[in-house]
């Protein structure tokens, strides 16, 4: 059997001082009919990275609104993570292309997976490229199907994409963050859905500027000293050397910044410690860089820390399926400067709920202009803030799964999910 994940409960009553009671309302009404229905959700890992951080919150508040939900992780080695990791890159639009060999081992893993997967579920939820052989090869073991891509593909390796393409395009429904990101062919029903972060989790409650900055002295910042900060995996496509060369060109002028680049290592991205030691070597033992990740005892709290505390937050991917470390900081009030791409300009309007980048030197240009204006910064920040709360909170995730297992199961509220 596939590995179960256990998460704990969650009421969605808890959210009552936070979204419209009209939205809750719409939640509860939707899930009447679906009561009782099997789910199952089915990932590569249960740590590090957004889909674990969206499940973690959505999986006890469909079990709450009366769904039989569970999550559970395919099993895979260090073989199948190494190619799947090439096969997010290449879907991204690396320059990489899988040999025969290596479509072979995918699909074997997902083969293994695919007889150990329990039948009798009304829903199949299968996230990212990792498992998403799974309907084609086990059709019978659940009534509806769906495939929630959670990655940028904008602008595919096409050799990588038409390999995929068979085992995706015939997912009765499919889910993405972005209209772009759809490929040609799909003949399914396709949801626009962008993700969503738990207000009420560790890493998003409110904290105060007080205790942020005594968890971060705990790590070596310096609280009388102004902080720059980038939270995300270490992968190429969040490009920390970058953050690292824009921060070189504000510390001409700003000699008292910091910077901190805070991660997670993930179990399935092999690239991870690969890409931590270059950011150390690139760093080159300036010491005003703190370079820190969950085996530094940087969890839930310590990443909300970072990023109360910090004056400006960054987030300069290359390319990006959606962001929620970006969410998580407009979230707290704080400028955010992003890349331009991806999920990240659904989030912030440039300009009004934070600033969007193309390179080095435009970040660090604004990261210049917010330290020189804090009330702007404040602006910013007050705007974000907002724009999260209508748009990216996990209730109308929540209810947007709702709406679309009522369609996939021919239900009474049928009806294509779309971007609030």
């Amino acid at each position: 059997m596939l590995q179960r994940v256990q998460v704990a409960a969650k009421p969605l009553s808890d959210y009552t001082h936070i979204c419209s009671r009209d939205l809750l309302e719409e939640i509860r009404a939707l899930a009447e009919p679906l009561r009782g229905a099997r789910v199952a959700h089915l990932s590569a890992t249960a740590f590090g990275g957004g889909v674990s951080e969206i499940l973690y919150t959505l999986i006890p508040l469909l079990v709450d609104v009366g769904i039989e939900c569970e999550w559970q992780v395919i099993y895979g080695r260090e073989e199948f993570f190494n190619v799947t990791k090439l096969l997010h890159n290449a879907l991204q639009g690396a320059e990489t292309e899988l040999t025969d060999e290596q479509w072979e081992i995918w699909l074997r893993y997902n083969e293994m997976n695919a007889r150990e997967l329990a039948g009798g579920f009304d829903v199949c939820v299968i996230h990212d490229p990792q498992p998403a052989a799974m309907r084609a090869l086990a059709p019978e073991k659940a009534a509806g199907w769906l495939w929630r891509c959670h990655i940028d593909l904008s602008t595919p390796q096409q050799a990588a994409l038409e390999r995929l393409l068979p085992y995706i395009r015939d997912y009765p429904q499919t889910l993405f963050h972005h209209a772009d990101f759809v490929p040609p062919g799909m003949r399914g029903k396709v949801n626009i859905v962008p993700p969503a972060i738990d207000p009420l989790a560790p890493k998003n409650m409110a904290l105060a500027p007080s205790e942020a900055a005594y968890v971060c002295e705990q790590l070596g910042i310096d609280s009388g000293r102004p902080l720059l900060c980038q939270v995300s995996r270490f992968d190429p496509w969040k490009d920390p050397l970058g953050v690292i060369d824009a921060y070189r060109i504000v510390k001409q002028g700003r000699p008292d910044l910091q910077l901190a680049l805070v991660g997670s290592m993930a179990s399935d991205d092999p690239e991870g410690w690969e890409l931590f030691n270059q950011t150390l070597a690139h760093a080159d033992g300036d010491r005003d860089i703190h370079i820190l990740n969950n085996f530094n005892n940087v969890g839930a709290i310590e990443v909300n820390a970072f990023q109360t505390r910090s004056e400006v937050i960054v987030q300069k991917s290359l390319r990006e399926g959606f962001g929620l470390t970006v969410t998580e900081a407009m979230w707290k009030a704080r400028p955010v400067i992003g890349g331009a791409v991806g999920g990240i300009p659904l989030q912030i309007e440039d300009g009004h709920s934070g600033f969007l980048v193309s390179s080095k030197e435009q970040c660090a240009e604004r990261v210049q202009t917010l330290l020189s204006d804090p009330e702007l910064g404040r602006q910013l920040g007050s705007a974000a803030k907002e724009r999260v709360r209508e748009r990216f909170l996990t209730p109308r995730l929540l209810r947007d799964h709702l709406r679309i297992m009522t369609d996939l199961l021919g239900g009474a509220h049928s009806g294509k999910a779309v971007a609030p």
